[in-house]
């Protein structure tokens, strides 16, 4: 037997191999996976699609009428103008598949989500990573040269908020971008899971000012809605780059379950609540964090509030000669903490670290003892 060639580059992720084989009663602040309770007004939806007697069914390949029109009414748009999908990593495949191909290149940032690259790979593409700014942010500079430099591109990924560094961009930079891949008939896809997840103001959406030819971007239930099981994303923008993609997802996986669409629906129909719980935890948690980084280095100034999500990008002065997985592969197992390695998010990661604080407060501030204490006892300096 001989596996397709494109598979060639596939590893296993690296943010789940740091949990692969972790000691027993090990803290992860290494899944960006929000710890606080999935909304109440969820489980409604849920419990009448699994009553006694009752058939569990397939559901039209859109979305059931019920979540297509909550989210038509989430999103301001006609239903033409979004695709739901099994998680907006599904939606990513499905535009992938849908305007890459063999010999096609991909823009993807550096550091950026371990996704892209592989998604790439399975499109028969190559993945071109463009730099972000040393802050973490967009830099359009730097994108416009990477698209110069890739005449066969043909899609284009931009993060913001970004993971792993958490920082954002502005109107501006994201304008510029989108107007350079327009001059180019390239495909431009905004990845922004984390914007409804803020502390300080409310990140800025390539799509604020209304629909732009060749250009989609991403949400989610896994972050703001707290509902990452429900595998419930969608994509939204520009029909004409939709509707190819449809035909992927409905190939991949015919429909999403109608359980998690009842629920789904439901948080919609009561976002503004339910993300404003998610905002309240998120703080909670961000306390903690900030406490517990306080009392482990003093002599360091707090890291910076992300611009949405839940991520430090944390600098590691020295490795002596070790790498980064190698290093927190001890850290894991000697310290029981599992954090990410940079390198793991791309070349410009080395030397770094993310740092989730998503989980519950008191293992945030426990991780972040433990860390602290490995670096201490002479492991590696902060």
């Amino acid at each position: 037997m001989r596996q397709a060639k494109r598979l060639a580059p596939l590893v296993p992720s690296p943010i789940r191999a740091m949990g692969a084989g972790a000691p027993e009663g090990c803290i992860s602040l290494g899944l960006g996976e929000p710890s606080w309770p999935l909304p109440d007004v969820a489980i409604p939806g849920i419990t009448a699609s699994l009553q006694p007697g009752q058939a569990c069914l397939y559901g039209p390949n859109a979305g059931t009428p019920e979540l297509r029109s909550a989210l038509a009414a989430y999103l301001s748009l006609s239903e033409d103008s979004f695709m739901l999908a099994a998680g907006s990593q599904a939606a990513l495949f499905a535009l992938f598949q849908a305007w890459a191909g063999d010999g096609d290149d991909v823009l993807v940032p550096d550091p950026g989500f371990v996704a892209y690259p592989t998604l790439a790979a399975l499109a028969g593409a190559s993945a071109r990573p463009y730099p972000l700014a040393d802050d973490g942010r967009l830099d359009p500079d730097a994108f416009v040269r990477a698209l110069a430099a890739s005449p066969r591109a043909r899609l284009a990924v931009v993060n913001h908020p970004a993971n792993p560094t958490g920082a954002g961009s502005d109107p501006e930079a994201l304008s510029a971008v989108a107007s350079a891949c327009a001059s180019r008939d390239v495909v431009l896809v905004s990845d922004e899971v984390y914007r409804e997840l803020y502390l300080g103001g409310k990140p800025a959406g390539i799509l604020d000012g209304g629909l732009l030819p060749g250009v989609v971007a991403l949400g989610s239930m896994s972050k703001a809605f707290a509902a990452p099981g429900l595998r419930v994303g969608w994509a939204f923008g520009d029909p004409a780059v939709l509707a190819p993609a449809r035909l992927v997802h409905n190939a991949m996986t015919s429909c999403l379950s109608r359980p998690a669409q009842a629920a789904a629906a439901a948080l919609l129909g009561d976002a503004a609540r339910v993300v404003a719980e998610s905002r309240r935890q998120l703080a909670l948690r961000r306390s903690a964090f900030e406490a517990a980084y306080s009392e482990a280095f003093p002599a360091e100034p707090l890291p910076a509030l992300p611009a949405g999500g839940f991520y430090h990008w944390m600098r590691l002065q020295e490795l002596d000669g070790e790498d980064e997985m190698a290093f927190c592969l001890r850290l894991r197992d000697e310290a029981g903490v599992i954090i990410v390695p940079g390198i793991a998010f791309g070349s410009r990661g080395s030397g770094r670290v993310r740092l989730s604080w998503a989980g519950l407060p008191g293992d945030i501030r426990e991780g972040v003892r433990r860390l602290a204490t490995f670096l201490k006892a002479g492991r590696i300096p902060a």
